[in-house]
Order: structure tokens, then C-alpha cells, then sequence
């Protein structure tokens, strides 16, 4: 930006901080309020002895990086821990050493802020500390969905600030991505924290001695896996995971799991449907997305049509096409698309499943399920699913078909770019086709259509292999091959450091 330009700019910004209808004074009092460490080193004690998330060493990586001048954006549903992690990353800049007056925190949600611009809060932060410039320093934005035009505000700090760190985070997943991408491309990298997966959480409750590194036989090969010393005390886990797992505060506070329907609904749900994006879709009926979201939640992993939810909810099937690509970009669902017994997608799309990125959304709306509840088949698939959902760039599909009058299922496919299955996994909850294996007629079907040797299918505790018609099934209990997904999708990251 040419000096002159960006000096005039500066000075405007200056006077609109001035006749804001609140003192700068108390503007800059607050800034002190939020950044603590600026005199005692250290952040607040709440959230010095939290738990860090298992996410947390993917994340910290790109908080450090210096040679490529891009922000930072951590996106995610609400209360899955984006702010705690933030302050995690502060602790360990303290902790590696990091001038405290060189890390900024502002909470953009706080109304203080209001009509101010980032570059005239970063001006109010200098004035905080009677900085000269910034240089080196790192730059924290919570809940940045709240400032208008924040990808344009965002990139002019990157580009004006060339050895400053920004690190912004919002709640608003891909209305943020979106933005993110048309407008900060080459500025902007961004880094999606998901809701707490099932090994996160045996991780948070402290709960590891439950697991050991074991193999299973999958086909011809022994492969890594984790096993569980105790399959009654995992499944009990998995169940509270289910009902309650999806947010760190929740798993670790008894008195919300209480009452999950005031902290959940009222703090999460509600300000999704109410307040966060209806407008930018279009949708002026927020009561009504609110009804059609509670019959999804009550839904979880049923397949729809457009016709059958339109019958049953009375809306019309413009308007449900609106409600569910809002709710799929406010990752409150994920709508998994059909295919074919060959797996290939059919040319029109008459029916799909719907499920909801976090079992626990679930009991915050209606009530807490137990393990022989007839919901739980639902509930693990829907807590399988939710885990896939942190490899963001699979082509999970499900598989259904009419054959005469036979009909046949598979619950979870992973196609190629190609549209060629990779593998299908058959999800129960029940020991009953361990010992009658032959009642899996579609999944036999889809294995000898798509000339795979074996497949993987879940229960309640069983686990071995079983043959049939030339074919290997490997038995694993729900809890164990959730826990494992999300085990194995952590390491891939690591390894790979993909986002």
C-alpha cells in the first residue's frame, strides 16, 4: 500500500476512534483487561490448567510460522474450544520465550469493539503499550465473524504488517472458508478444529489405560490398531461420548451434562439458527429452520428425499435445499450423498442421508439414550461419521440399490476421484451377524459387485474375522473403530501436516 495512502488512512481510522460513543480510555482498559500477560507473564490461570487438545501440536506449528506472511484462520462450530486453544498458543509463546508486549488479544464478540475497524483496534493496542511500531509480534482475533468485511480489514494488516503474525479464529466454519478463500488467497491459510473426537475424549477423561497398540487381521495383512483391554468399561465411555462428547466443557463438567439443553441449545443451537449466518442465505423464517433442524437432529443418519421431507415438514423444496446448505456451512450437519451397488453416483440424486456433525446436539434437544435404546444404531453411525468428517477431503458416500425386490444398503463407501470404491464399512450395533454373518446380504453383495476380498463391520463387543462365499469380514466393537479413526486421522496429519 503506498505510504501516503495507508498515513491518510491511519489518520481517518484515528478520528473515528475518537467519536466512538465510548472513551478510548476505556477502550485501551479493557485491551489491558484482555491481555493480562503484559504484566504478569502469564495467562489466566482458567486456562493455564485446561487440558490442551490433541489438535493443539497440529495447530501451533502454523501459529510459529514466520517465513510465509499469511494469518492464520481457526474455524469451527461454536464451543469446540477454538478460544481455549488460542490461549493455549499464548502460554507456549510465553513459554518459548516471546516478548509479552508482543501478543495481542482481542475479543471481537465484546460490543466494545463495535464500528472499529482492525486496524483501529491494533492502533488502540500500540497506545495500550506506547509502542512505536509493531514488529514481531503476534496478533490474536477471537470470533472474527462478528466484524464486517474482516477478510478485507484482515488482509490489509498482513499486507501492512510484513514481521506480524495475525491469527484470527471464528465459529461461522464455511461462510469463513468461503470468505477466506475468494479474499485472502495467498494471504490466508486456514486450520478447521472439529468437535472433540472419541479418542480426544478417552484422551481428556484421562481414560488411556482402556487402550493398547494391538493389530487385527484385515484381509491378508496384520495391520496396526488400537485395541481395548476392557471392552464393557470402553463401551460405557462411548455411550456418555455419545451423549455428551462433542465439547470439551461438556465432558468435563457433570452439572452442564445435567442440563444440556440450556448450555447446548440455548448457547450453541440456538445462536446458530437464530442469530450467526440465516441472513447471508437468504432465510427470514428462523422459527421455521429452528423446527426443521429439531427433525433433523431427531433424524440423524435416516435417508431423506427431498419429497418425504417436504411432506412431512410442509416446506417447500426450494426452501429445504436453503435450510440444509445452511446448516452443512454452520457444521451443525453433514449430507452424505448416494450412490449405486458399482458405487458410481446416480445421475439424479433422489434421496440422501443427513447427519449431525456432533451426536451430543442430539441429546441437548431431546434426552440422553442409553446402549439398548433403538436410537443407538443411529447414534453410533451418526459418531462414526462425525470422526470421518475430520478428513476433509474424502468422498464418503453411502451405498443403496433395488435389485427386483431385493434392496440393499452399506452405510459408508469411500469412492475414488474416479468414482471407484476404495472399501465399505457396514456399522451395527449389534453381536447378532458375528454369529450369522450370512444375514449381511447387501454388504455381500456390494464386496462381490466391486470384487473386494473383505470389508469391515462393527458391533457391540465381537471382534475376529469371519469367511463366507470367499469373503473376509473383520468384526470390530463401534467404540474401538471409532476411537481408531480418529487415532489414525491425527497421525496422518501429523505426518503429513495437511489441514
Amino acid at each position: 500500500m503506498n505510504i501516503l495512502i495507508y498515513t491518510i488512512f491511519v489518520e481517518i481510522n484515528n478520528k473515528m476512534i475518537s467519536s466512538s460513543l465510548i472513551p478510548t480510555e476505556k477502550i485501551i482498559e479493557r485491551l489491558q483487561y484482555e491481555n493480562p500477560w503484559w504484566v504478569t507473564k502469564q495467562v489466566p490461570e482458567t486456562y493455564g490448567t485446561m487440558s490442551k487438545r490433541l489438535y493443539f501440536d497440529l495447530f501451533y506449528p502454523f501459529v510459529k510460522e514466520r517465513n510465509v506472511r499469511r494469518a492464520l484462520v481457526l474455524m469451527g462450530p461454536r464451543r469446540v474450544g477454538k478460544t481455549v486453544m488460542l490461549f493455549h498458543s499464548i502460554e507456549q509463546l510465553l513459554k518459548d520465550k516471546v516478548n509479552p508486549q508482543q501478543i495481542f488479544f482481542i475479543g471481537i464478540d465484546n460490543p466494545i469493539y463495535m464500528h472499529l475497524g482492525l486496524e483501529d483496534i491494533l492502533a488502540l493496542c500500540k497506545n495500550a503499550l506506547n509502542l512505536k511500531e509493531f514488529k514481531d509480534c503476534y496478533v490474536f482475533f477471537d470470533e472474527i465473524q462478528y466484524l464486517n468485511d474482516w477478510e478485507r480489514h484482515l488482509k490489509i494488516l498482513v499486507d501492512s504488517y510484513p514481521e506480524t503474525k495475525f491469527i484470527v479464529s471464528g465459529s461461522a466454519a464455511t461462510a469463513l472458508k468461503l470468505h477466506s478463500t475468494e479474499s485472502g488467497a495467498g494471504r490466508f491459510t486456514d486450520f478447521m478444529l472439529p468437535p472433540l473426537t472419541f479418542q480426544e475424549y478417552i484422551y481428556l477423561k484421562n481414560l488411556n489405560h482402556l487402550i493398547y497398540n494391538g493389530s487385527i487381521k484385515y484381509g491378508k495383512k496384520s495391520i496396526p490398531y488400537c485395541l481395548t483391554h476392557d471392552v464393557k468399561a470402553l463401551n460405557k465411555e462411548y455411550v456418555n461420548y455419545l451423549n455428551f462428547g462433542g465439547y470439551p466443557e461438556v465432558v468435563l463438567s457433570e452439572k452442564i451434562q445435567s442440563d444440556m439443553g440450556r448450555y447446548v441449545k440455548n448457547d450453541i443451537v440456538d445462536k446458530v439458527l437464530l442469530r450467526d449466518l440465516p441472513s447471508l442465505y437468504g432465510i427470514n423464517d428462523v422459527q421455521e429452520l429452528n423446527r426443521f433442524f429439531t427433525y433433523i437432529a431427531y433424524n440423524t443418519g435416516k435417508e431423506f428425499s427431498y419429497e418425504s421431507i417436504s411432506k412431512e415438514s410442509g416446506i417447500q423444496k426450494v426452501t429445504l435445499k436453503k435450510y440444509l446448505e445452511y446448516l452443512e456451512s454452520a457444521f451443525l450437519i453433514k449430507v452424505l450423498n448416494k450412490v449405486g451397488v458399482n458405487a458410481k453416483s446416480l445421475k439424479r440424486v433422489r434421496s440422501f442421508k443427513v447427519y449431525l456433525t456432533n451426536s451430543s446436539l442430539r441429546t441437548a434437544l431431546f434426552s440422553p439414550i442409553t446402549e439398548t435404546d433403538r436410537e443407538m444404531g443411529n447414534m453410533v453411525e451418526t459418531a462414526v461419521l462425525s470422526q470421518w468428517m475430520h478428513r476433509e477431503k474424502l468422498d464418503l458416500t453411502f451405498a443403496s440399490w433395488k435389485d427386483g425386490r431385493n434392496e440393499g444398503e452399506v452405510d459408508l463407501v469411500l469412492v475414488d476421484k474416479k468414482f471407484k470404491p476404495v472399501w465399505g464399512v457396514e456399522i451395527k450395533w449389534s453381536n447378532r451377524y458375528f454369529d450369522k454373518t450370512h444375514e449381511l446380504k447387501s454388504l455381500i453383495q456390494f464386496c462381490k459387485t466391486n470384487n473386494f476380498e473383505k470389508a469391515l463391520v462393527t458391533s457391540i463387543d465381537r471382534q475376529g474375522v469371519k469367511e463366507i462365499e470367499m469373503l473376509q469380514f473383520t468384526f470390530i466393537p463401534a467404540s474401538v473403530y471409532t476411537y481408531n479413526i480418529g487415532d489414525i486421522t491425527l497421525k496422518m496429519k501429523n505426518t503429513t501436516n495437511i489441514e
